[in-house]
């Protein structure tokens, strides 16, 4: 999956970008409080993708 397709998805679900680490972006969805770090490649595997959705409790695309 595209790392912008991915951020576009949480962003419709209400997850809001947090800070930029070393290689990585920190995401967090406030409603839960739930924080996930989602790498900074422009392909994200698709299980790496659903384990991200499923941290963030955001249905995966």
């Amino acid at each position: 999956m595209k790392r912008q397709a991915l951020l576009q998805h949480l962003r419709r679900h209400g997850c809001i970008f947090k800070r930029e680490g070393a290689s990585h972006s920190l995401w967090e969805n406030p409603r839960t409080g739930y924080v996930e770090a989602v790498p900074r490649d422009n392909e994200i595997p698709d299980i790496l993708a659903k384990k991200i959705c499923r941290s963030l409790a955001v249905p995966h695309p």
